[in-house]
């Protein structure tokens, strides 16, 4: 028995008794990147990525997701700038967006074990149409001049539950559109596609913003959802035969278990999780930033947000071209360059040097959590993948709401420019000890030989 699939005696001796994993085919596992021969390791051709395309749900994915997605990000822009023109609050900033992460921590369990349960394109069709509701009625409060922020903070809850679902059955359905030898390529280009998105949709959003009112943005994104509602419903798939299922809370602790036994999923985990809470937050402050540190208006922030799209959309293809043989430092890298990138955006009161400083800032993180979703989901197993994804989702999601509280209540007392930096200092933390980890147990089993 190897060491990556001996038991971990630990944490089998704090178990109770009656609880077992229960028994589930055991899929050929493919071989870790790292044990990947170096000539196809390095066998990634600068357009390599877009064989996937050859699937033909996957066009139909792609194509209805970006649509989808360009009014996701006019919606994002718009709420953020709606609640700082309403409070002129970071801390209210901080409560909008730990009003719709927070939901992603508690039940994106539960959206996994769901996803590994039931057919992922019927979900997502729920999901998506509940997705447009809750912007029309945001629309809707707008036009009527009944919205307050506390109706925003609602509506911003309602849509967090419905990710705690969708995100996790979305992620996972990946594999089933394009196959495991398209899954690293699929996840790029998905990171591309949202990140092509963030750097259109925000700079539309904050001209329309200026144009025709906050109200005419969130009707865009509620229309936009038709599109990526229409191409599930033309996606076809082969029936997966019927497997037994444990319980739903059942199914969520063995997800969990399986998650900390393996050490490249938890140690990705962990380092996902530190760098989300306190550097991902910087987001909910942009806001803030734009108007009390750069003194810009709603346009100035919609470039700033442009300026996060275009450094993600980079780090997107890069990961694209990672070698093999090196995806498993990635993350530790990326969460690097990402405090110190952060630490300089702090320190900027200049609107044209700030916007060159949140491009590294936005690559790295992109950089970071799309290699660490790649190491996740190509070490899972089948059965477990859904309920995998979904903790890497209340890491990478989950975790920003607590950050965002935190870091919204030290902009309110000591300035937005040292809560971002602490946010950095934290991610340079996190990337230290990952480090530290990861050479201890490279001597471990050096030692172990």
């Amino acid at each position: 028995m190897t060491a990556e699939n001996r038991p971990n005696r630990a944490v089998e001796a704090v178990l109770p008794e009656d609880l077992e994993l229960t028994p589930q085919p055991q899929p050929v596992e493919t071989p870790p990147p790292e044990a990947m021969p170096a000539d196809a390791a390095e066998d990634r051709g600068a357009l390599a990525f877009l064989k996937v395309f050859k699937h033909r749900n996957y066009r139909l994915f792609f194509s209805g997701q970006l649509v989808s997605l360009m009014g996701t990000w006019i919606t994002n822009v718009t709420q953020g700038w709606l609640v700082y023109s309403l409070t002129h609050s970071p801390l209210l900033l901080g409560v909008t967006t730990f009003a719709a992460a927070v939901p992603v921590f508690f039940f994106s369990v539960f959206g996994g074990a769901l996803s590994d349960r039931f057919d992922k394109r019927r979900s997502l069709l729920v999901t998506q149409t509940l997705a447009c509701v809750q912007s029309a009625l945001l629309a809707v409060l707008t036009l009527t001049h009944w919205i307050t922020v506390w109706e925003i903070v609602a509506l911003a809850l309602f849509q967090g539950f419905i990710n705690a679902f969708d995100v996790p059955i979305r992620q996972s359905m990946t594999l089933e559109m394009v196959g495991r030898d398209d899954l690293r390529d699929a996840i790029s280009l998905n990171s591309m596609m949202f990140n092509l998105a963030r750097v259109i949709g925000p700079t539309v959003g904050g001209i329309l913003i200026a144009l025709v009112g906050p109200g005419v943005c969130f009707s865009i994104d509620a229309l936009s959802y038709g599109a990526v509602i229409v191409s599930l419903y033309l996606m076809r798939f082969v029936p997966r035969p019927p497997t037994k299922h444990a319980a739903p809370l059942r199914a969520v602790k063995e997800g969990i278990l399986y998650a900390w036994r393996k050490r490249e999923i938890r140690a990705a985990l962990t380092l996902v999780a530190m760098c989300s809470a306190f550097g991902a937050a910087y987001l909910s402050l942009l806001p803030a930033f734009a108007r009390d540190v750069l003194h810009q208006g709603s346009e100035g922030l919609g470039f700033l947000y442009t300026g996060v799209g275009a450094g993600a959309f980079l780090g997107a293809y890069a990961l694209a071209r990672v070698p093999d043989r090196h995806l498993f430092t990635t993350p530790v890298m990326a969460a690097l360059s990402f405090g110190v990138s952060l630490i300089l955006f702090s320190q900027s009161h200049w609107f044209g040097l700030s916007l060159v400083l949140l491009m590294p800032a936005a690559f790295s993180l992109m950089l970071l959590g799309g290699s660490a979703n790649s190491i996740i989901q190509l070490v899972s197993r089948d059965d477990m993948r859904g309920r995998v994804v979904a903790l890497y989702a209340m890491a990478f999601l989950g975790m920003v709401p607590w950050g965002s509280l935190i870091l919204g209540w030290v902009a309110e007392h000591f300035g937005t420019s040292r809560a971002v930096a602490m946010g950095g200092c934290v991610c340079i933390l996190a990337a230290a000890l990952a480090w530290y980890d990861r050479k201890s147990e490279h001597l471990k089993l050096k030692a172990a030989e």
